[in-house]
Order: C-alpha cells, then sequence, then structure tokens
C-alpha cells in the first residue's frame, strides 16, 4: 500500500474529493479523508485500512472502545468516525420510524385500546427520535414494585438509547392519570437521570382517546 506522501497532490483522497466529489473515492480513501492524517509511526492509509476491515469484519465493532484499540487512532479519531456513521444513519437510512409527536406513539400502539389487561410498554429513541424498538415490559395491574426501573431500562441500555417513551393503557376508559401512574412516571424519570435516558412522556391510552404526560405538562 502506497502512503500518502508518495501520492501526487492532485490524486490524495481530499483534492481527488475536491476535483471530482467524493463518490469518486474509494471507502480507503473516504476514511482517510475524515482522519485527515496519520502518526509518525503509521500512514493515514494503514489506520484506515485497520478500520475498514473491522467495519467489514462487523459494522457493530465501530465502538469507541474498539477503535481506540487500533494504533493510530484516539479519541478524536474515533469520535469523528463513529459520528459520521451515526450521521450517515439518520438522514440516509430510510425505513427508520422518526417520533414527532404522541400521536406517532399512538398510532403504533393503537392495539392497546381494546386490550382486557393493562399493558406497559416502552419505546426507546436514538438521538434523532428515530424509534430503535417497541418493548412490552409488563401486563398486568402496575404498581411501583411491578413496574420496576431495571425492567424499564435494561433494553433501553442495551439499546444505547438516547430518551424512551411510556405507553400504557386503562381498560375502563378512563385518561386521567391514577396516583400510582404519577408515582411510577417519577420514579422512572429519576432513574433515567441516573442511567443518562430521558424519559420524554408517558403516555395513557384508551378507547377514549390517550393522555399525554408531556403535552400536559405533568412531565
Amino acid at each position: 500500500m502506497r502512503k500518502i506522501k508518495n501520492i501526487p497532490k492532485f490524486d490524495r483522497p481530499r483534492e481527488k474529493l475536491q476535483k471530482k466529489g467524493a463518490r469518486a473515492l474509494s471507502d480507503l480513501e473516504l476514511l482517510a479523508v475524515l482522519l485527515e492524517k496519520g502518526t509518525k509511526e503509521r500512514d493515514v492509509f494503514h489506520i484506515a485500512k485497520d478500520i475498514l476491515k473491522l467495519a467489514e469484519d462487523d459494522f457493530n465493532n465501530l465502538t469507541l472502545e474498539t477503535l481506540e484499540k487500533i494504533k493510530g487512532v484516539g479519541l478524536a479519531k474515533a469520535c469523528k468516525i463513529l459520528a459520521a456513521v451515526e450521521f450517515s444513519k439518520r438522514f440516509f437510512i430510510k425505513d427508520s420510524i422518526k417520533i414527532k409527536s404522541a400521536e406517532d406513539i399512538v398510532q403504533l400502539a393503537e392495539g392497546l385500546k381494546n386490550k382486557k389487561q393493562e399493558y406497559f410498554l416502552t419505546f426507546t429513541l436514538d438521538g434523532a427520535n428515530n424509534l430503535i424498538q417497541k418493548r412490552i415490559v409488563f401486563i398486568g395491574t402496575l404498581n411501583q414494585s411491578l413496574v420496576h426501573p431495571r425492567e424499564v431500562f435494561a433494553d433501553a441500555i442495551t439499546d444505547r438509547a438516547a430518551s424512551i417513551i411510556l405507553v400504557h393503557n386503562h381498560p375502563s376508559g378512563s385518561l386521567t392519570p391514577s396516583k400510582e401512574d404519577k408515582l411510577i412516571t417519577e420514579r422512572l424519570i429519576k432513574a433515567g437521570n441516573i442511567v443518562g435516558i430521558k424519559v420524554l412522556d408517558h403516555i395513557i391510552i384508551s378507547k377514549n382517546g390517550y393522555f399525554s404526560f408531556q403535552k400536559e405538562g405533568i412531565l
């Protein structure tokens, strides 16, 4: 593999991009542009090759920890790579579901309206409010001992979620939050603050509509 200093200036990645556009660059060259430069010990192309191999083995291997294990990659370079990957996911992967309002969640949880038992669901979101996963956490009468923060946030942490939305139904048709509903919400907000996952809303759904803690200014 040629070192970047041995490549004519007009054919170096940055100059090539300027002249021909990003599409003209190979994967290796695109990574070299992101990295900007290598180190005294390692040329930028050698570092880029190691990153590319890591991504090809398993794209999920690209984490701060794994990137920083590559010789020549420090915190700044690792952050830049991960930011570029996340940016591309958010803006160019079209099958993601973006949550913009409580109504979006209500639509996704419409099946709860006619349930005869109470269901407690979580919706985990990334930093751009794209839905990561919808999960049923609990079925039955809600109380603080059964809806435990551990059960609510365990999967959210695994998802690397930035935020979470809580949803449960009232089979009775009532949309008024009970004292227990409010206590559970307060407890989960506190737990979310500790683990760094923000509780964006708690939505109650029934056959008569929905109630959003966020919209009502309670959360």
